[in-house]
């Protein structure tokens, strides 16, 4: 594991907001990009290449063994022999910093999830299911950030969640020409339902008046979500809280590019460019 003073492994995943950046107090660097590189293995397992739901799944409890293994309370001495980049430096992380266990595998269930409603093109049936994958897959990065900071009380988790739903539900709303082809369906039924938005045009990305209006509203709720939690920036001590405000910034950000294109994610990717990043940081400025 790399020293708190070297830095950061360059990670080449696209990704809207900083991971570990230089505004990130550097001793919690290696930490923080222990715990992503933990996340983002277990993402690209569940998520990336040809293999089978099957094999995805067998990886994923493998994965989960040696996630077990790293938490156990005697230390093995002997890092995961499939992946010992994450497990070795991870295994430290615990030890040192004792993070809690459970939030792990939290996001390890809401991987395992992915894969099976991706297997079984199945949807969420609400935005309360959907705030629950949240709450998994989403919730416990930010929980573990606080842990690092030695921040604990309700209402700082609380922010921290809301934070952290309104970037996943972000990305959701970002990503649906891309997620939808993949199997991948997070717009819950009942709102498309009472929205009028047919399966069929979802399936065949069309970009009907009934789709965007829901897109909209997804989009607007998402910034209410994050604008709750906005307060933590203001509470996180140093560095850590500039780090903070570009990330809701970045959130902020793409949800105004989307809105700039009408809310046509059905057929339209937002990205951030080099300029919106010059406005992310006048707009942390003053917040």
């Amino acid at each position: 594991m790399s020293s708190p003073a070297e830095p950061v492994s360059p990670i080449t995943h696209y990704e809207n907001f900083p991971v570990a950046s230089f505004l990130c107090p550097p001793h919690l660097r290696s930490p923080i990009t222990a715990i992503y590189h933990f996340a983002r293995t277990a993402d690209d397992i569940a998520d990336e290449g040809e293999a089978s739901a099957a094999q995805r799944l067998a990886d994923l409890k493998t994965y989960r063994q040696d996630l077990a293994s790293a938490c156990a309370e005697t230390p093995s001495g002997v890092a995961s022999q499939r992946w010992p980049q994450v497990f070795g430096p991870l295994e430290v992380v615990v030890r040192t910093h004792g993070l809690p266990h459970q939030l792990l595998r939290d996001l390890l269930d809401a991987f395992v999830q992915d894969v099976e409603k991706t297997r079984d093109a199945s949807s969420y049936a609400s935005h309360t299911e959907l705030l629950d994958y949240c709450r998994r897959s989403a919730n416990p990065v930010g929980r573990l950030l606080l842990h690092l900071c030695g921040i604990t009380d309700s209402r700082a988790l609380e922010q921290s969640d809301a934070i952290c739903t309104a970037l996943q539900l972000i990305n959701f709303w970002q990503d649906l020409s891309v997620d939808i082809p993949r199997g991948r369906f997070y717009l819950p039924l009942d709102a498309c339902q009472r929205d009028g938005v047919l399966q069929s045009d979802l399936l065949a990305l069309k970009q009907t008046a009934s789709a965007t209006n829901l897109i909209a509203t997804c989009a607007y709720s998402a910034r209410s979500c994050m604008v709750r939690g906005i307060p933590l920036v203001h509470g996180m001590p140093g560095r850590t809280g500039w780090e903070l405000r570009l990330v809701v910034q970045g959130g902020l950000r793409i949800l105004d590019k989307m809105e700039t294109l009408n809310f046509a994610t059905l057929t339209h990717r937002p990205v951030l460019k080099a300029w919106d990043y010059t406005v992310m940081l006048w707009r942390a400025l003053w917040m």
